[in-house]
């Protein structure tokens, strides 16, 4: 397998850990954690585990331009984009959240557009509209079956924010890929997240009741520091290194099919046809955007 394949296979990963973490991110809120608790162990034991697995690699001298690139990536990746993101989805429900993130690819089109100058051809945007459609139409349904509890609209609002700075994140972090290794900045983009949140989060630590944690409170947390922190972030980070940024945020559609799925297997919802057909729009339109990129790749480099 290439690099350019297994990058492919990296972002397919991460969708599929990001698609089941609507409902398990969701089960912990708020009966065992606050959204701001969360975020802080979350951070901090993704510092210590990307600084941990450092010592074990190359050392690499960053300049002072490029920390700047790494503290605006803690900003937008991990402070505010976690901070969103947990806090409107204990607002909301995991089909709503996941409905909102199907339009984030095309965000990070834009941006990519705008800031990166990246060439957006027209097969792209045609694989675009069909996997939104697509993901539009498969939670649209479940949606309609969810009840509406708690400030749904600030919730939905919250997440809209959410996939703005996340799309930001990869068009900003996009550069410094084809000089440092995946290592490296996530050491550095989770150490100026941490220091971001800090003012944010610290005085809520000592009232997470751990002494009340059930074992699936424990799965959960532990999920989301290993699944959806440190090998999440770590794969799509390598995966920027080959793909575009704009290819990277399309995956991002694979999320919204993973929490249907897993709408339909545990919480007994139907499975039809339009959800069927939906799904299959999505990966259609995987196939046409990557298959059409027209976007210039960073060249590979041994590692």
């Amino acid at each position: 397998m290439n690099k350019t394949s297994r990058a492919h296979l990296y972002l397919i990963v991460s969708g599929l850990l990001f698609g089941a973490n609507y409902w398990i991110a969701k089960g912990l809120m708020p009966d065992f954690m606050q959204p701001a608790q969360i975020i802080f162990v979350r951070c901090l034991s993704a510092v210590a585990l990307f600084w941990l697995v450092s010592t074990m690699t190359l050392r690499e001298k960053i300049s002072r331009r490029d920390h700047l690139l790494l503290a605006l990536g803690g900003l937008t990746g991990i402070s505010v984009n976690q901070t969103f993101f947990f806090s409107g989805l204990s607002l909301t429900s995991p089909v709503d959240a996941a409905l909102l993130h199907s339009g984030s690819p095309v965000v990070v089109l834009l941006f990519s557009a705008l800031l990166a100058r990246e060439k957006i051809n027209l097969p792209k945007i045609a694989g675009i509209l069909m996997g939104a459609a697509g993901a539009v139409a498969l939670v649209l349904q479940a949606s309609m079956a969810e009840s509406n509890s708690g400030n749904q609209l600030l919730g939905n609002t919250l997440i809209v924010l959410n996939i703005i700075s996340y799309s930001l994140y990869l068009v900003i972090i996009k550069p410094l890929m084809s000089r440092y290794t995946a290592i490296t900045i996530m050491k550095w983009v989770f150490l100026y997240g941490f220091l971001f949140i800090i003012p944010y989060s610290l005085n809520t630590v000592n009232s997470i009741p751990f002494e009340k944690f059930t074992g699936f409170a424990w799965f959960s947390l532990t999920y989301i520091v290993l699944g959806t922190t440190f090998l999440t972030y770590l794969m799509t980070s390598y995966s920027l290194r080959y793909v575009s940024a704009g290819t990277a945020g399309y995956y991002i559609y694979l999320q919204p099919v993973i929490a249907a799925f897993i709408g339909v297997v545990l919480f007994r919802e139907a499975l039809t046809i339009i959800k069927i057909l939906a799904a299959a729009l999505v990966f259609a339109g995987v196939f046409l955007v990557n298959r059409n990129a027209g976007l210039k790749k960073v060249p590979e480099r041994n590692e």
